[in-house]
Formats: structure tokens, C-alpha cells, sequence
């Protein structure tokens, strides 16, 4: 079934929404019942870097924050051009399936896709490689929903900014070391596409003030949890 009769049939899951070329998306990952992803400083570490290799080449990341138990993020995903840059990158340098005779949008959407799961394998190999466990650690399928409005990209980077807060770890979300809360208001180099981000908020003051005046605690559609 195509995407085009699947949406016009029946209301789509939403970890069966197509990651599109160029499109926005706020990405949700979860631990498998009640473990955690991360045990220390070392494990949000490592999960960054493996994000970095992975998710990069496919997406450019607007803001992020890593939670004892799951993950939000909000991502952009490249457009056709790049990813047909990165798909053929990537099949030089590792064991990739035979690439197909036309990279069509159904082939570049299972590229971002694959791209989300082996971030989630390497990490889990790791992980249990270094907690002695066996089994998967995420949830299968990970879920995502599609963002379309400036207005709702603002909301969406203060709610997942403030998740530590809905989640009883900090009444104070500049407070959570693992978010990307603290490279929006630095200078240092981030992975993030950060000076677009701003423009949204018409800089870092008008961030720091939307982050400050909207309260942390209000629940929505932008929510998974």
C-alpha cells in the first residue's frame, strides 16, 4: 500500500509516518518497559557521538533532550539531494544493501529510516556489551510526528527542553545537563542548526524569554510522554 492510499484509507500510526525529504519531525524513543538508556554521564556521551555518526548524514537536529528512560528530539530531514549524497557515502563504507536503480522518495524514506535503527542497534550492542545484558533495550518502531508551522517548532523545542521537568528530574530545565537548552545560549561549536533555530525565537534573548514566560508544565499534542 502507498503512503498517498494508506493516509487517504486510514489514519496512520505514528511510528509508520513517513520520514519525507526537507520535512520536520519531533522523533520519540523509548527504553523497553521499565529500564533505563543511559546509567551515567558516559552513556548520554557515547549516545550523542552515536547520533552524530548516524543521524547527521540524514537530518539536521534542532534541538534534542535525553531522559534516564527516552529521548525527544526534533529533526529536519535532508532533502533528496543530500540524502542520495549520504546514501551512496555510506554504502562505500560499510556493509550497505545493493543500491537500488532509482533512489525513489519510498527508498529515501526507508535510508532515514534504517539510519534511526542502526543508531538504536550500535548503542544497545554497546550498552549491553557494558551492563552484561542481553535483548533489545528501545521499544521496536519508534514513533515521530510530523511538524509543519514556525509556531509549533517553538513550541515543540520548549516542551522538549522542559521534559525533565514534566518528568519530576529538575524543577528548573536549564538545570538538566543532557539537552540541547545550554548550546542554544552558548557559543561553543553544536551539532545543532542553531542560528536558524534562533531566528525562530528573533535571537537568544527572545529564547531564553519564551523558554521563561511559557509554563513547563502544560501537556499537548506536541506530547509522546
Amino acid at each position: 500500500m502507498t503512503y498517498k492510499k494508506k493516509l487517504e484509507s486510514e489514519p496512520m500510526k505514528n511510528n509508520e509516518i513517513p520520514l519525507l525529504p526537507g520535512n520536520f519531525y519531533h522523533v520519540f524513543n523509548h527504553a523497553n518497559g521499565n529500564e533505563d538508556l543511559f546509567l551515567s554521564r558516559e552513556n548520554y556521551s557515547f549516545f550523542l557521538k552515536r547520533y552524530g555518526f548516524y543521524i547527521n548524514p540524514i537530518a539536521d537536529t534542532f534541538a534534542y533532550c535525553l531522559m534516564p528512560n527516552h529521548f525527544h528530539v526534533l529533526v529536519r530531514i535532508k532533502d533528496s539531494a543530500a540524502l542520495i549524497d549520504a546514501y551512496h557515502r555510506i554504502l562505500t563504507s560499510r556493509d550497505t544493501p545493493k543500491e537500488p536503480k532509482e533512489f525513489s522518495q519510498s527508498v529515501q524514506t526507508e535510508f532515514v529510516s534504517r539510519q534511526f535503527a542502526s543508531l538504536f542497534s550500535s548503542y544497545s550492542q554497546a550498552f549491553n556489551k557494558q551492563q552484561g545484558r542481553k535483548g533489545s533495550l528501545f521499544i521496536p518502531n519508534f514513533k515521530r510526528k510530523h511538524v509543519a508551522s514556525e509556531k509549533y517548532y517553538m513550541e515543540l523545542i520548549h516542551y522538549i527542553h522542559a521534559n525533565p521537568i514534566h518528568h519530576g528530574f529538575t524543577r528548573d530545565m536549564t538545570a538538566w545537563e543532557f539537552s540541547s537548552y545550554h548550546a542554544f545560549v552558548s557559543q561553543k561549536t553544536t551539532m545543532l542548526h542553531r542560528e536558524e533555530a534562533l531566528c525562530w525565537f528573533n535571537g537568544v534573548d527572545g529564547f531564553e524569554k519564551y523558554h521563561r514566560d511559557t509554563p513547563d508544565g502544560y501537556r499537548s499534542t506536541l506530547d509522546f510522554g
